[in-house]
């Protein structure tokens, strides 16, 4: 009962159905615990209600359904076609319809990290912005694979076009679209929501140890690195088209053994160590790219 130290309860409790396995909890906070242990005003920062979402576990009843959203997100990095994405999300409403959007935190860890992430930008896509807090998300994908092949095999073509003669410009041109539209989106499906107004507001906070390779490909530049990559102790602001997209957090304690690195007890020690990551994260960009590339204003015609 960790939360209560902190003048939290429990008030709902997200099972899923199928095995009976609790995979999530809203905690709020207990203003009259608080008040019995003469705190008067809820501190700077700590939200009114935290969704909080867990990570895989491999035992029983849950091990099979968890493991079917880990092999869901390896294969098409999306969580959307799970049965517990709508609870979460439903119950991530609920809270910010009941006490402000300003005032409602999500928070995950591993695979619940993945579920947070996604929920939260389902959200912000409805103008909703709640705070989250996401320690080692997942970062690897099938999907995420073959688009980088996708990717490069776009930059081959394109180099391989520019070396064409003039004469054949037009018809190579054809071509060109054909093998960036027809055949990649064909055989790679698009993952990615269609774009909306006005959402460049949502800034994610992730965690991350480089020793745990569920979570480490986060690190990935995009471009250059940032100079000042290796100060301690910050936290780095992802841009993407110069908007904040995230806020990247990343253990500095060097070399780790997999179960330390992946484990969630290491963001609350004492000795916690972060350094400044990367700017323009590649798989940051790729996952929020929604939220900040906006369409172009379409022109309105007005009826004579």
């Amino acid at each position: 009962m960790w939360w209560m130290r902190f003048k939290y309860k429990l008030t709902q409790t997200l099972v899923d159905e199928r095995d009976g396995s609790i995979f999530g909890a809203v905690l709020e906070w207990d203003r009259t615990a608080a008040f019995a242990d003469m705190i008067l005003i809820r501190p700077s920062g700590a939200p009114k209600a935290v969704l909080a979402l867990r990570g895989t576990l491999l035992k029983s009843p849950t091990i099979r359904r968890d493991i079917e959203d880990d092999l869901r997100f390896l294969a098409w990095e999306s969580l959307k076609g799970s049965v517990r994405f709508k609870v979460a999300l439903d119950a991530l409403k609920s809270v910010a319809e009941n006490y402000g959007s300003c005032n409602v935190c999500i928070a995950g860890h591993s695979l619940g990290a993945g579920f947070a992430l996604q929920v939260g930008k389902a959200l912000a896509k409805d103008g909703i912005y709640v705070e989250a807090h996401l320690f080692n998300p997942p970062s690897i994908s099938i999907a995420m694979s073959l688009r980088n092949i996708g990717e490069k095999a776009g930059f081959a073509w394109k180099k391989l076009k520019s070396m064409l003669p003039s004469s054949s410009e037009s018809q190579a041109t054809n071509m060109g679209d054909k093998s960036s539209t027809i055949g990649f989106r064909n055989w790679v499906p698009n993952f990615m929501d269609k774009t909306s107004i006005g959402l460049k507001k949502w800034v994610p906070h992730l965690y991350v140890n480089n020793s745990d390779y569920i979570c480490c490909y986060y690190t990935d530049a995009d471009g250059p690195e940032d100079k000042n990559a290796n100060k301690e102790n910050l936290g780095c602001t992802n841009f993407t088209n110069g908007q904040v997209a995230a806020k990247l957090f990343v253990m500095s304690k060097g070399k780790q053994k997999f179960l330390e690195a992946h484990g969630l007890e290491q963001w609350w020690s004492d000795d916690v160590q972060l350094q400044m990551a990367l700017h323009n994260s590649k798989l940051i960009s790729r996952q929020l790219k929604s939220l900040y590339n906006l369409p172009a204003p379409q022109p309105t015609h007005v009826p004579q």
